[in-house]
């Protein structure tokens, strides 16, 4: 009889963490989650499979947790989801962030491949590797040039990874990810706040929705189909590195007109520019070449712009009626 296989999934309880969760339980594994703490506001997400999944709770930048994580759990496949994912935000304390998205790979590597060295790891590298790339799109070959400490730290655990892979044979895969979203997309990132802001206008809750730079352009794919990616990866003969993106991009601007589109309203009667929250447009944008994944993983994007603006629209419509519902009813 084939043993059950196993995986550990770390930063569970965050947008990919959950869809890829899912995707291993529809697939017959026994998963583990490997979490700093289980907050009742962020549990919402796998809520649905939580008694089908245990939660281990532990830190990254603590090695004797990790290792009796790794140990509880005895993966086949360990995807390393969980970061501190702000690039702006990491200007503000990137000792902890070097901690989380670069010793705490090697932390997790280490200990995962001694205990069993045919683990099959995925590491979520991201498209901010890149900094200000000098072509678009980019691909796997494109030369990392990080501009923030998020970024720095990303590349090197990127390298580790990639080290690891070359030096020991450990099957050990980067995914280069592009911009991700969905309805479990958190409110701190720019399509979240247009959707849930949208939502809460046309709801007739607020009047203005703040905004910094319109003409940002983004790779914006959609997160279950990303995570479809990261388990194809680890399926392969052979592991590699992978661009993980649409291959197309859309302005903040499209966005936000896309979502107020859906529900009927007119996005110049509800728009203020915040100059506290501009960032200037790259002068050459993040866009993927996703061929490489196309060619060896058959993947491709399966859910379009405008879908991927009204599932998170209709979502957040859904969410603040229901907590309206709830406040009527106390």
């Amino acid at each position: 009889m084939t043993e059950q296989r196993r995986a550990l999934v770390t930063g569970i309880l965050g947008q990919d963490g959950s869809y890829l969760a899912e995707l291993l339980l529809d697939r017959g594994y026994t998963v583990f989650g490997f979490a700093r703490e289980v907050e009742p506001s962020e549990m919402w997400r796998i809520a649905p499979i939580s008694g089908r999944i245990e939660i281990i709770i532990g830190d990254l930048r603590d090695r004797t947790s990790v290792e009796r994580a790794v140990t509880r759990a005895r993966p086949h496949e360990i995807y390393n989801l969980a970061a501190s994912a702000s690039s702006t935000a990491s200007w503000h304390n990137p000792s902890d962030v070097l901690d989380i998205n670069c010793t705490g790979v090697a932390s997790l590597l280490s200990p995962a491949v001694k205990q069993n060295p045919s683990v099959r790891f995925f590491q979520a590298s991201s498209c901010q590797i890149f900094g200000e790339p000098a072509t678009a799109p980019q691909n796997e070959e494109t030369p990392m040039r990080p501009h923030t400490p998020y970024a720095v730290a990303k590349a090197a655990a990127h390298w580790m990874v990639d080290n690891l892979r070359r030096v020991n044979g450990a099957f050990a895969c980067n995914g280069i990810l592009y911009n991700h979203e969905s309805p479990r997309r958190h409110p701190d990132f720019v399509s979240r706040r247009i959707s849930l802001g949208v939502a809460r206008i046309k709801l007739g809750m607020t009047k203005t929705l703040k905004l910094g730079n319109l003409e940002a352009r983004r790779d914006w794919g959609y997160a279950p189909d990303y995570v479809k990616a990261m388990w194809a990866m680890l399926q392969q003969d052979d592991p590699r590195d992978y661009i993980i993106g649409s291959g197309t991009t859309h302005s903040v601007r499209d966005f936000v007109q896309a979502a107020f589109n859906h529900v009927g309203l007119d996005c110049n009667n509800h728009l203020s520019v915040d100059e506290d929250l501009w960032r200037p447009a790259e002068p050459v944008p993040f866009l993927a070449d996703p061929g490489r994944a196309a060619q060896d993983l058959g993947w491709r994007p399966t859910v379009s712009f405008e879908e991927i603006v009204r599932l998170m629209v209709d979502a957040d419509l859904e969410r603040l009626r229901r907590s309206q519902d709830d406040e009527a009813g106390d």
